[in-house]
């Protein structure tokens, strides 16, 4: 449906995208997600049509469209700012991209955006006297109601507090279950993008890092900035033993690995809530070490807990799991037994790590 071949962008002496290839299917919701000046925004405002690359095409069915303004390609956009008339009500500020349909036909569509985003009641008030989550619902009102090809949403939510981010998120991603409507969302937020993609694309430097459903890229990082950056990971300095071993610190650890060479320096990646505490008395299991807690953070549902091993030489986080009428355990203070589990150790390569002793 849409194709973007090898866009390239510079302003003056930056080099903001390089190169990026995107295809984004009919129906299909894709987020580009990645820190601040990682090149999503200008990669979305080049297929808005309110920036030229420098390099490259983009195609929408079949079409070259690189070149025409944004009027023409008759896509739908949704801004972090809203970006609503304050002098128009809600539903004025719905119609105004329905202008040149027939008044009665207009009114209808307004009454139904309106009604979809639930603000029907809300059609005669004005964005002063809206709230934050309700103008951004009149927002992606407006955007929709001309029947866009395809909709594009820059940071929608993060002017928003907390309780109606999750609100909107839901309905965002509803609303274009129910629509059909293919759609690109920027965000720096990994939390958005994991729960509202069927495909994240993790962008770094103007290039794409790693693209992929959401369960692949938080359990299948490809790199040591993707692991970082998509959920919390623990990074753990080693050296290839073999084609199922490596050296952490002064241990040996059963870890499947592909590509490395023995002898050659990496990253072993480990999620905090795969790591696994036991109480410190022996116990026959695989990757097993003792840790001593060194601290322990109170998080609403889980705990984190701070360990260093002396074993592995390196301080590892894990997640304890808490519940209304359980706590962290007596026996999880002091020494502790840590189990770092062969299946959930994530190999990486990372060029600028030294072996390990």
């Amino acid at each position: 449906m849409l194709r973007i071949d090898h866009i390239a962008k510079r302003y003056r002496e930056q080099q903001v995208l390089r190169g990026i290839d995107l295809n984004v299917e009919a129906g299909e919701f894709v987020s580009l997600l990645g820190p601040s000046g990682c090149g999503k925004t200008t990669l979305l405002r080049i297929v808005c049509g309110i920036d030229m690359p420098d390099e490259g095409r983009v195609l929408f069915q079949g079409d070259d469209i690189t070149r025409w303004p944004a009027a023409r390609r008759g896509f739908g956009v949704v801004f972090q700012s809203y970006a609503l008339f304050p002098n128009l009500t809600a539903a004025q500020n719905v119609a105004f991209g329905l202008n040149g349909q027939p008044a009665a036909q207009a009114r209808e569509r307004v009454a139904e955006m309106l009604s979809l985003v639930g603000l029907g009641a809300q059609a005669q008030r004005y964005p002063a006297q809206l709230s934050g989550g309700q103008q951004q619902r009149v927002a992606l009102a407006r955007a929709l109601a001309p029947r866009p090809r395809l909709l594009l949403l820059d940071e929608p939510l993060s002017a928003l507090d907390a309780q109606v981010r999750t609100e909107l998120r839901s309905e965002i991603r509803q609303l274009q279950r129910q629509l059909g409507i293919a759609s690109i969302m920027v965000t720096h937020d990994q939390e958005e993008a994991l729960s509202m993609a069927d495909r994240v694309v993790l962008m770094h430097q103007g290039r794409i890092e790693q693209q992929g459903s959401p369960e692949q890229l938080y359990a299948r990082p490809v790199s040591q900035f993707a692991a970082g950056f998509v959920g919390r990971m623990n990074l753990l300095p080693a050296t290839a033993q073999s084609a199922d071993q490596v050296r952490i610190g002064e241990a040996s650890l059963r870890c499947a690995l592909a590509g490395f060479e023995p002898g050659a320096a990496l990253l072993v990646g480990v999620r905090p809530e795969s790591v696994v505490l036991h109480p410190a008395q022996p116990t026959a299991l695989a990757n097993l070490f003792r840790a001593r807690v060194v601290e322990t953070s109170f998080l609403g549902s889980m705990a984190l807990v701070r360990l260093f091993s002396p074993t592995l030489q390196c301080q590892v986080d894990a997640q304890w799991p808490l519940r209304h009428d359980v706590g962290l355990p007596d026996w999880l203070q002091g020494e502790v037994l840590m189990e770092l589990p062969a299946a959930a150790l994530q190999p990486l390569a990372a060029p600028d790590v030294r072996k390990a002793a």
